[in-house]
């Protein structure tokens, strides 16, 4: 049999024209958001004072399988996609496993991540609008360079509220935002009200993505011309990238291999359900059978330790309520290194199936994370962002399952981005000064009791 080669890259012309809208092949859709005034589903028209007009006709279709990819954003892709699948012969050599592993690859372009592909989508629709500008939040601050990449592309003012503990502890993403044009402030800052608010009755705070978003859309309303725009939890966001699954799937059935696990870290969502949802399509259409594992830090479990319920999208509760598995609106997480999977929510899509059982989820903690990424990159060779290794820590996790069993299962996971700018939490890992926290029951009950009460 002919071997596989290391790495496999579609051509340019094999490079996907539509995003896929997994909402479409789902018998049971996720809930509606709701305008948080009147707690009614919100509509387009509700929709469009907050997010670009097209986003917002993407964002609650859920009828249309198939959204084609415009020109403009095709031509950008092609700067970087498409992204390689690349096996990891060395990795599974070190672990002795008759597995088979392959990543994904998302760190090939100037961002850094993953977060390009619905970052340029985004400021395209909010270009072709005739907007001004568009603020956004970002964690550890690969979606902040990616809006402000693509801001500067299509000539747009971008301006980023950072959370605070990333904007302490990853400078270099900071100074990549300023580079593209962009201007960045910590949050909760006190250059907003919401921002004024949390830090008042916070003090000292950390902050964390709920609090980031309040604070850009609270800016976007401020401002004539612009808009708020967000990268993952949303389910135009999961539809842009979708990209990422389309071209694995396709690789893989260029190489004539079916995967049978499928895994990806999940922080708000954008990562795993692009991975995944064109599998889930076929895994739900009948076509085709998977396991699906979400990886989440134990430091911010909104799976395996949330609830099910309506909540608010951000800490200041101006946004639109989204059913999903919560920590609640107003849990702050631990300021750990995992800065994009900071979050208190996760998207409705994923959690709807996973309320369904048609995934799995898991959490680990840090170290255990930053010891699969050392691995990794002493076997594979490249630095691993601290987000994606959460997905390489169950992928080793089940490659050893593997090697158990004598299982020569497929395993395919997401690496969403390169670790270069994450150095402080790397020299914390190697200097034995990284701590692990993992909050008890009774921190997690009282955000809860806060959720919102939703009759019907």
């Amino acid at each position: 049999m002919k071997e596989m080669p290391y790495k496999t890259y579609l051509e340019e012309s094999e490079m996907p024209k539509a995003w896929y809208n997994v909402r479409a092949d789902m018998k049971k859709k996720p809930a509606p958001l709701l305008n948080p005034k009147t707690l009614k589903p919100i509509t387009k028209e509700e929709l469009s004072s907050v997010f670009c007009e097209k986003l917002a006709e993407q964002e609650i279709d859920e009828d249309n399988a198939w959204f084609d990819i415009p020109d403009a954003v095709l031509d950008f892709y092609k700067m970087y996609r498409p992204a390689p699948l690349v096996r990891a012969r060395f990795l599974e050599k070190a672990l002795g496993t008759p597995a088979k592993i392959f990543y994904k690859f998302e760190g090939n372009n100037t961002s850094g991540s993953h977060k390009l592909n619905s970052a340029i989508a985004q400021l395209y629709y909010a270009k072709e609008q005739g907007l001004k500008g568009v603020t956004t939040e970002t964690g550890a601050g690969q979606w902040g360079t990616a809006v402000s990449m693509a801001g500067a592309f299509f000539g747009l003012d971008t301006e980023v509220f950072m959370v605070k503990c990333s904007y302490e502890q990853k400078p270099f993403r900071r100074e990549v935002m300023r580079t593209y044009g962009a201007k960045v402030t910590a949050s909760p800052s006190m250059t907003t009200e919401i921002g004024r608010n949390i830090n008042e009755k916070y003090p000292g705070t950390s902050g964390s993505l709920g609090c980031a978003i309040s604070e850009a859309v609270e800016a976007a309303a401020s401002k004539e011309g612009y808009r708020y725009v967000l990268g993952s939890v949303l389910n135009q966001v999961l539809l842009h990238q979708s990209i990422i699954g389309l071209e694995t799937q396709s690789a893989l059935k260029k190489l004539g291999v079916k995967a049978d696990v499928i895994i990806g870290c999940a922080g708000g969502g954008s990562n795993l359900g692009g991975l995944i949802s064109p599998f889930m399509g076929e895994k739900l259409r009948g076509e085709a059978d998977y396991r699906f594992i979400a990886v989440e830090p134990a430091s911010c479990p909104s799976l395996t330790r949330g609830t099910y319920a309506y909540d608010f999208c951000d800490t200041g509760c101006i946004c639109p309520l989204q059913k999903m598995y919560t920590l609640g609106s107003s849990f702050i997480p631990s300021a750990s290194h995992s800065g994009g999977l900071r979050y208190h929510g996760m998207s409705s899509i994923l959690s709807e199936l996973y309320d369904q059982k048609l995934m799995e989820a898991v959490s680990v903690t840090q170290t255990e994370v930053f010891e699969a990424a050392t691995l990794f990159a002493r076997t594979e060779g490249t630095l691993p962002a601290p987000e994606s290794s959460h997905a390489i820590r169950i992928a080793i996790k089940e490659a050893l399952r593997c090697k158990e069993q004598n299982s020569p299962e497929t395993i395919v996971f997401g690496l969403t981005g390169t670790g270069y700018f994450d150095m402080y939490a790397y020299q914390a890992f190697h200097d034995g000064r990284m701590q692990d926290y993992i909050p008890t029951d009774e921190e997690l009950a009282e955000p809860i009791k806060r959720l919102p009460v939703i009759n019907g």
